[in-house]
């Protein structure tokens, strides 16, 4: 027998020699193929920098290099990631924990490939029949609700909240945003030749008031240009009303809450179907009744059915609902819009297409798939994960829990600290030696919170009564104040239900939720808290010059490069090229704004200082002293963020940074309840201790906290604790356990209190 290894057999390694994105310090790695690997380290350590930014971006540059340039010049354009070598690599699979957009058209079916074939169920077996399966959906006209055209619900516009009808067009009669006098978009209007633009709105003829408000398209010369015209209220329904409102801008979501009332449809009931889709029954269900089901209770449903014709389909069907439920996804209900699903949801629904999956030795990336599970969930998730591994493919995760990080093959610990004190390996191997390492990650991979031996005593409580969003069922619970309270439960049991149904909308409430924050490449650490105000305003002050020099958004930046430090040259078919400006030297200000200082330095050089440096920069005894910019970065420190630099873009920072970023800005405000969703978030296990310590901060500050949390540490950690369940969807909604975690523990009645009590006898 020949024993001799086959060539093709050697190639057994991912090789990364020289990663150096972002913060990367020349690292090189060597990671097993067909094995689970975790990726763990500090946040801000580099871990998403070397899985995603280099192994998943050069995987996807070369499979998009396979295609023919035509094809290329449609697709989205990356560079090569800076590293020296990277080989061994296989067709990358990323599931990340990236928000699906709001679209009032989009839902979990639709998103997971479940409602395609749940119409082609109902296209052969419902009675009677409708048609083909695109007469089943509402995304067509064949199977729209003519009424509200699939969106289910129908609008009514208060056109006092639309015009000004005391005011004439060139006085701002039009109070939609964006139709600004002067602006081209009331430019079509007062020019179309329909309207008198200094007419009052009180004084328009019915004719005028028609062609102002309910014209139909229609082309119009305006000066030299030929233009569409068509009258205000279609023109919003289109522009606005097409879109989900959640999508919007605030100042347009603002506004269409003002001005817009919604309603269901009076046609289709809400259901987005026409007569004939909702007419087709199977055993006595339609299919908008089916996508209005838990996931759990349809895919009972669907196995009930047995029908040899459609048996393959069927099958199919069984096994992506079936998914749902292991992924911990049981509780949605199909027609659920996507855009309502948090980070992590949204991230399972998408890992559902690959579980099926036929195609091996690919990579899947995951980014800390953990999020938004509750111990319960994390077993579950690690079984997929693992048979993801185990059908042949390599599997690379980002993730903090130690529960995850315990059934990898390999680990890579990357650190040792965060930004520019990390970038480094610190160890790569298996769990065990991890565990007996000295590395950060290695000495708390045993950390286990203790449960307090006295918990505070409420200064009073806020009462919760007839709860009943969503899954709730009646709820009544008084929620203590004063103290430090952790809501609790598995995913889908009504957590988040109940804290933002009823507490978040409170006056004098303090809420840091999930929702992702927006910023450019230009928007840093220093123009979303704030900061940047301040210090503008001490650098003009000291040199008596504009604050507007100081902004590289505005008249200080360096014409050249527009402020952004550095010039993108579009090579049309080819990836575009980043290249540091020539004239400022990527330092985005003009020369001589460069010139004026402030205790030493220049405006760019103090955006270039890591938060703790910059702290004792601006402190009262130190070289500028700015007390407005200390508090803001005391604030920073405090949420760990101490090694950011003031200029970093915010599109570098991790998910877990920016929640923190966010908590320092709203730890400014002056509420008395502050509402955290989930802030151990892309914490390290060393992170979350840190966290302890600032929660403990708020309370003794007479503040009182109320945290969604699944993290063990938190729950241990609580004065009180609100357990949500027993299950998720309708076999939860209940309060099944309240109390301290001591309480809990000697309970043990509850998932939540089984599992905590493991977590504390270790």
């Amino acid at each position: 027998m020949d024993t001799t290894t086959h060539p093709a057999d050697s190639h057994d390694l991912i090789r990364v020699l020289g990663a150096r994105a972002n913060n990367l310090r020349d690292v090189s790695v060597a990671i097993p193929k067909r094995r689970l690997t975790v990726f763990t380290g500090v946040s801000g350590s580099g871990k998403s920098s070397l899985v995603f930014g280099t192994i998943a971006a050069e995987s996807r540059r070369l499979i998009n290099e396979t295609y023919s340039t035509f094809v290329q010049g449609f697709m989205p354009q990356a560079a090569r990631p800076d590293t020296d070598v990277l080989e061994g690599l296989t067709p990358a699979i990323v599931v990340d924990q990236e928000r699906m957009t709001p679209q009032s058209r989009s839902t979990v079916g639709t998103a997971s490939d479940a409602h395609a074939m749940l119409r082609i169920v109902f296209s052969r077996l419902g009675v009677p029949s409708a048609g083909p399966g695109f007469h089943y959906s509402f995304n067509q006209p064949a199977g729209a609700c003519p009424r509200c055209e699939g969106t289910g619900q129908v609008s009514d516009i208060d056109l006092d909240a639309l015009v000004d009808r005391d005011r004439s067009l060139i006085e701002g009669a039009i109070r939609v945003p964006g139709y600004t006098p002067g602006g081209w978009l009331v430019g079509v209007y007062a020019g179309s030749g329909f309207l008198d633009p200094d007419k009052k709105l009180r004084d328009y003829t019915e004719t005028e008031l028609h062609d102002l408000l309910h014209r139909e398209a229609t082309k119009v010369k305006v000066g030299s240009s030929t233009l569409s015209y068509e009258g205000l209220v279609h023109r919003v329904r289109k522009s606005l009303l097409s879109k989900d409102k959640d999508a919007l801008q605030p100042h347009l979501r603002a506004f269409v809450e003002r001005a817009v009332a919604f309603a269901p449809c009076p046609e289709c009931g809400g259901a987005r179907l026409n007569a004939a889709a909702l007419a087709s029954r199977i055993r006595g269900l339609n299919i908008a009744e089916c996508c209005a089901m838990q996931i759990s209770d349809l895919a009972d449903w669907v196995r009930g059915l047995d029908e040899p014709s459609a048996a393959p389909l069927l099958e199919n069907l069984r096994r992506t609902l079936d998914s749902f439920v292991e992924v911990g996804l049981g509780y949605l209900s199909l027609d659920r819009p996507s855009g309502t699903l948090s980070g992590g949801e949204a991230q399972r629904v998408k890992m559902i297409r690959h579980l099926g999956s036929s195609l091996t030795d690919v990579t899947y990336v995951f980014d800390e798939p953990t999020v938004g599970l509750h111990p319960h969930d994390i077993r579950r998730m690690n079984d997929l994960l693992l048979r993801l591994r185990d059908k042949g493919n390599t599997v690379l995760v980002v993730e903090h829990k130690p529960e995850t990080i315990l059934i990898a093959d390999h680990v890579v610990d990357l650190g040792p600290a965060a930004g520019t004190a990390g970038g480094r390996v610190c160890y790569e191997g298996d769990v065990d030696g991890l565990r007996a390492s000295d590395t950060l990650t290695g000495r708390h991979l045993g950390y286990r919170a203790a449960l307090k031996d006295r918990v505070r005593t409420p200064a009073g409580v806020l009462p919760i009564r007839g709860a009943d969003r969503n899954n709730l069922r009646g709820v009544d619970v008084d929620v203590p104040l004063g103290v430090l309270t952790v809501v609790t439960g598995v995913a889908g049991s009504g957590k988040s239900s109940l804290v933002h149904g009823a507490v978040s909308r409170a006056d004098g409430v303090v809420v840091v939720d999930q929702t992702a924050i927006k910023g450019s490449r230009r928007s840093n650490p220093a123009t979303y808290t704030g900061l940047l105000d301040p210090i503008r305003t001490a650098f003009a002050k000291a040199n008596k010059v504009k604050a507007a020099l100081f902004s590289a958004n505005s008249e200080g930046a360096c014409p050249a490069c527009k402020g952004a430090g550095v010039v993108y040259t579009d090579l049309a078919l080819m990836a575009g090229v980043a290249t540091v400006c020539e004239e400022c030297e990527g330092h985005r200000f003009q020369a001589e704004v460069l010139k004026h200082t402030l205790g030493g330095r220049n405006i760019a050089e103090v955006l270039a200082l890591p938060v703790d440096e910059a702290a004792d920069f601006f402190a009262a005894d130190g070289a500028a002293g700015v007390p407005a910019a200390h508090r803001i970065l005391t604030r920073l420190r405090e949420v760990g963020l101490g090694y950011l630099t003031l200029g970093q873009p915010l599109t570098t920072l991790s998910g877990g940074e920016r929640q923190r970023l966010k908590l320092a800005v709203r730890m400014a405000s002056d509420g008395g309840v502050y509402v955290l969703d989930e802030p151990t978030t892309g914490l390290h296990l060393a992170d979350v201790a840190h966290l302890l310590t600032l929660l403990d901060r708020l309370v003794d500050a007479g503040r009182s906290v109320i945290v969604i949390e699944h993290h063990l540490a938190v729950v241990a950690h609580a004065d009180h604790v609100i357990d949500m369940g027993p299950g998720a969807g309708h076999d939860g909604g209940r309060v099944v356990f309240q109390g301290t975690p001591a309480e809990l523990v000697a309970d043990r009645s509850t998932l939540t209190g089984e599992y905590l009590a493991r977590y504390v006898e270790g």
